[in-house]
């Protein structure tokens, strides 16, 4: 009756054995030995053929194992270059915040800062939030019903789409895109929309400005089955700030088509040149449709402490609650008690030129444009970002003078960055692990570089280490190049 050919793979044993126990069951009234025999030869099947690690891996996690983190983190324990590729400063956090953690974690008078707080935030820190939001949203959040806090801006995004995205919807990613949107649109059941930037200039200075949406591809991409639309603004890793008109355009069509805006700001305090961060709850009729997402991590340059929030109305927070309710539960308390005091201090500068978030921006800039000029000697054509704490570069045609070598089913960009890491001791991340596979050639073919944390890899006064390393290995690239040594 059965071909037990066709269960050879460990993947299949395991999916079939699901399937078959209904097949099985049809003889168990007639031979109750007949289960488990069956089960026995296939589980024989099973283990002599090696299944892969995934054998075993839920049907939903199939397609997305992979992480350009995970691979490149781990190419850079192996190489130890110099790693200008993941997303965290290499200085200190303002005094305040460590300060205030220390007191926390040893404070004799209050043990209950080392013992769990309460689910959706600790009481001072949504207080805090809220304090701060009021503010700058320009209504009252209510601390305990339209502000909760997550395991990082990372768990923000992951319980507001699986608390919110039902299987079959769709939910629109503007491109390029933080690399977790997609597995976690999936993880939800939801189908992503990919609707890409496209530069509007490829010659000459190149901003993040010159990168824009198609208003007709936008609209195209909406329809009775968007449940939400993610904006990455600042956006990472191509340092746009959205402007008014663009963000006015996607309000107009999640108004249009009963869509939610998923507003990932956590670089919300690092734009440059003037450039106004505008926020998208702040536009007409949108604060009852969007999730404001944010993170301490960006905010004070704590990476490690994994504290993010989401702000919005009580209606669409209550699905993202349920989600972090029954996984994460609640979040690690001395740090929620640092961030808030953290918080107190800069509300008291606010609007100041003491405050951290004027003072962080203004050392970025100069960073900022110091990598730019050592991007440019070095015959590269960077984009100069808006906003947040990247840079991309256009290296079409230094990739055209290298022989990468490499796995040639793999895309050229990886293949560029791991010879980069091998063979100059240079590391970035590159740019179409940030696209869908469709529009993949956007980010191969016109800034296949790197991102650049070391635009801020100095404390103001500090002579930037980082930053002349990086300008040297790319001055010698440029030197051999022109040599015919490479």
């Amino acid at each position: 009756i059965i071909n037990f050919s066709m269960y050879k793979s460990g993947f299949n044993t395991v999916f079939s054995s699901y399937r078959l126990r209904n097949i099985c069951s049809i003889f168990s009234n007639k031979d109750n030995n007949f289960y488990n025999v069956f089960l026995s030869k296939v589980s024989q099947l099973n283990m002599s053929s090696s299944p892969s690690p995934y054998a075993l891996a839920a049907l939903k996690t199939k397609g997305i194992e992979k992480s350009v983190w995970v691979e490149f983190i781990q190419l850079a324990l192996e190489v130890k270059p110099l790693n200008l590729g993941q997303g965290f400063p290499d200085f200190a956090a303002p005094d305040s915040i460590r300060k205030a953690l220390a007191e926390c974690c040893t404070d004799d008078q209050n043990v209950l800062f080392n013992q769990y707080t309460r689910g959706f935030g600790h009481p001072r820190l949504v207080t805090a939030l809220s304090k701060l939001y009021s503010q700058i949203l320009k209504r009252e959040i209510d601390p305990l019903q339209e502000v909760f806090v997550t395991a990082g801006a990372y768990e923000a995004l992951f319980v507001t789409i699986n608390g919110l995205v039902n299987p079959g919807d769709e939910v629109i990613i503007i491109e390029p895109f933080f690399d977790c949107y997609e597995p976690q649109v999936k993880l939800a059941g939801g189908t992503p929309i990919f609707v890409p930037l496209r530069p509007t200039k490829t010659e000459g200075q190149i901003s993040s400005s010159d990168w824009k949406l198609d208003p007709q591809e936008l609209s195209k991409a909406f329809s009775s089955r968007t449940k939400a639309i993610i904006v990455n603004t600042p956006n990472n890793p191509l340092g746009k700030v959205f402007s008014l008109e663009e963000l006015t355009l996607i309000a107009d069509l999640c108004k249009k088509h009963n869509s939610i805006a998923i507003m990932d700001e956590v670089y919300e305090w690092m734009t440059y040149d003037g450039v106004e961060h505008i926020r998208m709850a702040n536009l007409p009729g949108m604060w009852e449709r969007s999730i404001t997402i944010g993170s301490a991590g960006k905010t004070f340059s704590v990476t490690g402490w994994k504290i993010g929030w989401a702000i919005g109305p009580k209606e669409l927070l209550a699905g993202p609650k349920v989600v972090h309710q029954h996984s994460v539960y609640t979040c690690t308390t001395p740090t929620q008690e640092a961030v808030a005091r953290g918080f107190e201090i800069e509300l008291e500068r606010f609007g100041t030129t003491d405050c951290y978030f004027k003072s962080l921006p203004l050392e970025l800039t100069d960073k900022r444009n110091k990598i730019v000029k050592i991007l440019s000697d070095a015959g590269l054509n960077p984009i100069i970002p808006e906003g947040g704490y990247f840079i991309l570069a256009d290296v079409r045609n230094l990739m055209s003078k290298i022989d990468v070598g490499g796995d040639p089913s793999e895309a050229k960009d990886f293949r560029f960055v791991k010879w980069l890491s091998r063979n100059r001791k240079l590391q970035g991340i590159p740019p179409s692990a940030f696209y869908s596979a469709p529009h993949k050639s956007i980010g191969r073919r016109l800034h296949s570089l790197l991102f650049y944390k070391s635009i801020e890899s100095a404390p103001s006064g500090m002579q930037d280490d980082n930053l002349e390393k990086a300008g040297e290995i790319l001055a010698k690239l440029k030197a051999d190049l022109e040599a015919g040594k490479v």
